[in-house]
């Protein structure tokens, strides 16, 4: 068993992945949160907590400080108004501005229960900000036109089937307690709802504007409207780095097999000098620049891979290049990049981490702090290309519709049906390993 696979192993040994089997499910009632957790509700008041409504992380952003502080102590009041504590138990009358966190949330395990009071509610778990892991009435002739007879538990709000309805109707009758475990590794959740997974690693989408990804961190949000509710054993978990890249490393690996053995380069070609070998992982020798390339060429194909910058780091995955001439330009270069670095101040958005060099921009602010191992994917089938980096699509392109690259040069790569794979060192000491490849039919 290799190190990646026993990483798995040993997580869902102890719990730290919701896997296929019998959920885990949330304390029972007077009992402390799980191990690894720690409780978002002390059972005793609303601290930790404050009020927001149905409103978009995008125009919060615009607002001033002063319209900030403003706006947040109207949503206090009206929280204190509709939301209290009652024997341990979070209560909403099912009107007022929604719960949410103090603190924001990027990768996690959130642990609750929930009871619905009054037939017809309406209510949710905002992820991030954005909705919703969805509570409903299954019985409500109001809410079954929506799809309530589903049941609770998906993710409503998503366009794609995809997450949208529940696997399984696990809703127990009014009254009676409910408990949900949600687990949210970037953009992907999962949803363990009464002891049956319910969501199943789907892509949550971004509610506020389809064209971008979720916020890399956001609040947790209690929405409830329409009649009373109540929660309880409200805790949650962070989901580290490492484990992180395990459960996205175990999200449709099958085909996958690695192309660095991680003891030595049979089977790459080109600037073998400029990468050394230590402890199964590739790095770029500091101060040498050139690329280190497959010996084989590929056409359709993903790879994943892990990769950690050090501060400024420059590297970048080529791909589709032949041996010879720049691969940013004869083939295609994926940027490998600390682009929040100062020395970066002025890229343009075509060079950030994640982009096609010169050619497409991606999504930034899903890189992980420097010195951290990041989580990379990246599919090429036919012209479209897709960087997902630590579980969040950032890139989704189809070159062919490129007429004049914003950079102003010419890309012939753009036009390749297969080439070599590969890393472009810039100087800087940039780390690789766990690098896998599945070729597409």
């Amino acid at each position: 068993m290799d190190k990646r696979a026993s990483t798995i192993a040993v997580l869902l040994l102890t719990g730290g992945l919701i896997g296929p089997g019998r959920a885990q499910t949330s304390s029972a009632p007077g009992e402390g949160p799980q191990k690894g957790f720690v409780p978002l509700f002390n059972g005793r008041d609303l601290s930790g907590w404050r009020g927001l409504g149905h409103t978009s992380p995008y125009d919060i952003a615009s607002w001033s400080p002063e319209e900030r502080d403003r706006r947040q102590r109207e949503a206090d009041e009206d929280m204190r108004q509709h939301w209290r504590v009652e024997n341990g138990e979070i209560v909403n009358d099912g009107q007022g501005v929604y719960l949410t966190t103090v603190r924001d949330y990027g990768d996690f395990e959130l642990a609750l229960d929930w009871r619905m009071m009054t037939p017809g509610t309406d209510s949710g778990i905002y992820l991030r900000g954005s909705p919703q892991v969805q509570i409903w009435d299954p019985e409500s002739p109001q809410s079954r036109e929506h799809g309530a007879d589903k049941g609770s538990g998906g993710l409503w709000n998503n366009n794609a089937a995809d997450g949208k309805w529940p696997l399984v109707k696990a809703d127990r009758p009014i009254g009676q307690w409910n408990t949900f475990r949600i687990r949210m590794v970037g953009q992907r959740v999962t949803v363990v709802f009464n002891g049956h997974k319910v969501v199943d690693h789907a892509v949550m989408e971004n509610f506020w504007d389809r064209q971008r990804p979720l916020p890399a961190s956001g609040p947790i949000q209690l929405q409830t409207h329409g009649g009373q509710m109540r929660f309880r054993n409200v805790s949650i978990r962070e989901i580290p780095p490492e484990e992180a890249n395990a459960i996205l490393a175990g999200i449709g690996d099958e085909g996958f097999r690695p192309i660095f053995s991680g003891r030595d380069l049979e089977g790459w070609t080109g600037c073998r000098d400029c990468y050394e070998i230590a402890d199964g992982i590739l790095r770029a020798v500091a101060r040498k620049a050139g690329t280190l390339l497959t010996e084989k060429t590929y056409g359709d194909f993903a790879v994943r891979f892990e990769f950690r910058l050090p501060p400024g780091g420059n590297n970048g995955l080529v791909i589709r290049s032949p041996l010879e001439g720049n691969g940013a330009f004869v083939g295609m270069e994926i940027q490998i990049l600390d682009d929040g670095h100062p020395k970066y101040a002025q890229l343009h958005d075509w060079q950030a981490h994640g982009s096609i060099y010169g050619v497409v921009p991606a999504h930034r602010g899903y890189l992980r702090p420097v010195g951290t191992w990041n989580f990379q994917e990246v599919v090429v089938r036919g012209p479209c290309v897709t960087v997902t980096l630590n579980g969040t699509t950032i890139l989704d392109a189809d070159v062919s519709t490129i007429d004049k690259p914003p950079d102003e040069r010419d890309h012939p790569g753009l036009r390749n049906l297969s080439g070599h794979i590969g890393f472009m060192a810039h100087s800087d000491p940039v780390e690789l390993r766990h690098i896998r490849l599945k070729e597409l039919d």
